[in-house]
């Protein structure tokens, strides 16, 4: 887990086959433009913002159902596949979870993708690929799967993190205690990291 989370962490930041791959080599470590993602982020990949309609029908066809059918796995009737299918209506917050454990998506991706899902942990830019998931199957919106798997939390403090990010993410431009001194000043700001206030 920890080799396929390093490759990627490196393939990020050395990615030298997008457009804007000069100015992410001349980037200044304390120039970063947003917290995290300047670090994971992908120009070359188009996300395409679609509706919850557009996305209920695409993966009800892709599953070959019928309208009657996708009713009858989430308990609700056809005419309400139909109203969500038209825009009419959405499905409310238990139709959602049975249709994100029945299409293997996240509810954020049911509904269009509304909220940029960033790990609460990490800080790294979370799509339904790298999204946690709950002991039961369902995920949690809240983690990557590499900093929450199995129901557990990876990493049982910040120093932990702070240990790892700094072995797996300095380079000849980025070295150790630069890349420590980032995240320290970063990952406390996410919720999992936060100090109650007192």
């Amino acid at each position: 887990m920890d080799v396929q989370r390093a490759v990627f962490f490196v393939y990020s930041l050395l990615n030298t086959d997008t457009p804007n791959a000069r100015a992410k080599q001349n980037w200044g470590n304390s120039q970063l433009l947003c917290f995290l993602l300047p670090l994971w982020y992908n120009p070359g990949k188009v996300v395409i913002n679609m509706d919850t309609k557009e996305i209920l029908l695409e993966l009800r066809t892709k599953r070959g159902l019928s309208q009657e059918q996708l009713a009858e796995q989430v308990h609700v009737t056809r005419q309400a596949v139909s109203r969500w299918e038209t825009g009419e209506t959405v499905p409310n917050t238990e139709t959602l979870k049975l249709l994100s454990r029945l299409f293997d998506v996240s509810i954020n991706t049911l509904l269009g993708s509304p909220r940029q899902l960033i790990c609460q942990c990490c800080g790294m830019p979370l799509e339904d690929a790298n999204i946690s998931r709950e002991t039961d199957g369902s995920f949690n919106e809240e983690y990557c799967k590499w900093c929450y798997a199995d129901g557990k939390f990876v990493y049982t403090s910040l120093e932990e993190l702070l240990n790892f990010l700094e072995r797996h993410m300095s380079n000849e431009a980025w070295p150790p205690e630069q890349v420590r001194a980032y995240f320290a000043a970063q990952l406390p700001k996410l919720n999992h990291w936060k100090q109650p206030e007192t």
